[in-house]
């Protein structure tokens, strides 16, 4: 036997769906969100690194003679 679904469950069924999506939405926000602070934050980091890199190794002039 198959269940007959009534205008009422419908809605309801569609209401949850719409909130189900809507939660997503918000957490797919949020994501985006901390992925751009991950970017700033690794550029920074990368930055920091090179500079110290140089100050740990600074790069000699070459002779041009050789």
């Amino acid at each position: 036997m198959s269940k007959r679904y009534t205008k009422a469950d419908l809605e309801q069924i569609v209401y949850a769906q719409l909130d189900n999506l809507n939660g997503m939405h918000d957490l797919l926000s949020i994501m985006k969100h901390q992925n751009e602070l991950l970017n700033s934050a690794n550029k920074k980091l990368k930055d920091e690194i090179t500079d110290f890199k140089q100050k740990l190794y600074p790069t000699r002039k070459r002779n041009s003679n050789f």
